[in-house]
């Protein structure tokens, strides 16, 4: 049994974790072709997918390209807009004037010189990432990343997308069936046959009768139907690290059909927790996660309901749609030949969209790795286990660090997140407080999270480093890069079109392959 070729793959939940899976394994298995890989999908038809996964990283420009989809056909059917990076609100401070951006991407000189040590130095009056970068301008102008002329997913500025996660799952089930040979089975799961060695050999279906199968991937959701319900494999709660385990979301319509479509991902700081706000062509994608421990329900939507307001939305909003999460991840990914992909793998909360990426991580780690035997799987296993328990930590880490800096102390939840940080996280404010953030802190080659993204988030939020070694000789290199970054500003403030006017124009036009 240890060297049977893995033929079969039998992928259970579909959304928008089951189906990218589907589509990577399957374009690059050739599930279309007798000789590949055999994917099947099986989801239950009486479960709609969670869907408030909007926002994605720039990395899912290269994901929807493996897949062999047409950008062009994506912003169509998806009502898929442009995300440049996220721009927090009152989480430093809670003033009227607090905000700063973290763009997609880098400061310019990143890596050639210390630009956070000669930016505190002589421009620490201009936001960090304004000073080191054109993006936050252009987002604060409402540009698009690109113009019409350029081709599918190419970038002048990098980005990445904001989606509606209900109809991006259903275009990946369309393109999947029609395209790449996958095999759908609209069905109840019933129960689990396990093999004599303790694998799954097969699920029972109401309908379909036993889906036998070589390698199982879980994307049923918090449910965790296989890793966790089946296999018992435990789940690794971090609700005393990142404290969110509630939201409320709403869709907003926009006041008119021409208002302007935001370039990024906006987290407003609340009493207890944030609101964020997604802008797609057709509406707004707004809620609040907030942690239940210090705020009740009624509360967390008054402030909701507030924001809106405040924003332009309308005065009479639907009910928001309640959703509950325990924060934190499995303790393994895959055992034996089951691997969880998605929210059965583990959730924290949406700050910095980090679920969505998670999932093309995984899915592309395990086309890239997918074992030709059931002996080389365990060894696969083994690997994927550590490179994710490294990413969900990491992920914590990032995301505390938007917590722990900050100097509100207007309500229990925000003294409460000054305390309770991880031990690396810890060590390495440590290390920041006389040195910036740098490549040696971060150095896997496939990073979450790079030490750019952490410079934007420690400076952004009012962090001083006292440089204990300083490069005076990198000064006027230093000015360079600030000249540099503001001569790119008003260069493409002049060259890009707005967001909606491109998004419409790809809606008519499409763009070049």
């Amino acid at each position: 049994m240890a060297n049977e070729l893995i033929r079969r793959i039998v992928i259970v939940g579909g959304g928008s974790a089951g189906w990218l899976t589907a589509g990577l394994i399957a374009a690059e298995h050739r599930a279309a072709s007798p000789e590949g890989l055999r994917v099947t999908l099986v989801e239950s038809p009486d479960v709609a997918p969670i869907g408030v996964g909007e926002g994605t990283w720039p990395s899912m420009r290269d994901t929807l390209r493996r897949i062999g989809v047409s950008e062009s056909d994506f912003f169509r059917e998806c009502d898929a807009s442009f995300k440049q990076g996220s721009r927090f609100n009152g989480w430093r401070t809670g003033a009227a004037d607090d905000y700063y951006f973290h763009p997609f991407v880098l400061p310019q000189g990143y890596g050639e010189a210390n630009m956070p040590e000669h930016w505190l130095a002589r421009h620490a009056d201009v936001p960090f990432a304004d000073m080191v970068s054109y993006q936050p301008h252009l987002c604060a102008r409402g540009k698009a990343p690109k113009q019409a002329a350029t081709p599918e997913f190419a970038a002048v500025a990098n980005y990445g997308y904001h989606l509606d996660a209900g109809k991006f799952g259903q275009f990946l089930r369309k393109h999947c069936l029609e395209n790449l040979g996958v095999q759908y089975v609209p069905d109840h799961v019933t129960g689990i046959d396990s093999a004599a060695n303790g694998d799954i050999a097969a699920l029972r279906t109401q309908r379909h009768g036993a889906l036998e199968g070589d390698l199982f991937i879980d994307c049923t959701g918090m449910q965790s139907l296989l890793l966790g319900k089946h296999y018992d494999i435990d789940f690794l709660s971090q609700k005393h690290v990142l404290y969110n385990d509630s939201a409320l979301a709403v869709q907003i319509p926009y006041p008119d059909a021409n208002h302007p479509i935001a370039s990024q991902t906006t987290s407003t700081a609340q009493s207890a927790g944030w609101i964020w706000d997604i802008g797609l062509p057709g509406r707004r994608g707004v809620g609040h996660v907030y942690s239940s421990a210090h705020i009740g329900d009624d509360q967390a939507e008054a402030e909701l309901r507030a924001y809106i307001a405040a924003t332009g939305g309308p005065a009479d909003i639907p009910a928001p749609r309640k959703l509950s999460f325990d924060p934190g991840y499995r303790a393994k990914f895959w055992h034996r030949n089951c691997v969880a992909i998605g929210l059965s793998a583990g959730f924290i909360e949406p700050l910095e969209a980090s679920a969505l990426a998670l999932v093309e991580m995984s899915a592309g780690m395990l086309s890239d790795d997918m074992p030709a035997t059931r002996a080389a799987m365990d060894i696969v296993a083994r690997r994927f286990n550590e490179h994710f328990t490294y990413r969900w930590e990491r992920v914590i880490d990032f995301l505390k660090l938007h917590y722990v800096l900050s100097r509100r102390r207007d309500s229990a939840y925000w003294r409460d997140n000054t305390a309770a940080v991880p031990e690396r996280l810890g060590e390495l404010l440590t290390l920041w407080r006389h040195r910036a953030p740098s490549r040696s802190d971060f150095n896997r080659i496939e990073e979450v999270f790079p030490s750019a993204s952490y410079q934007y988030v420690l400076y952004g939020m009012g962090h001083t480093t006292e440089f204990t070694k300083q490069h005076p000789h990198e000064a006027a290199m230093a000015d360079g890069y600030f000249r540099e970054a503001a001569a790119l500003t008003q260069k493409m403030l002049g060259a890009l079109p707005a967001n909606r006017e491109l998004i419409e124009h790809i809606k008519r036009h499409g763009l070049r392959p």
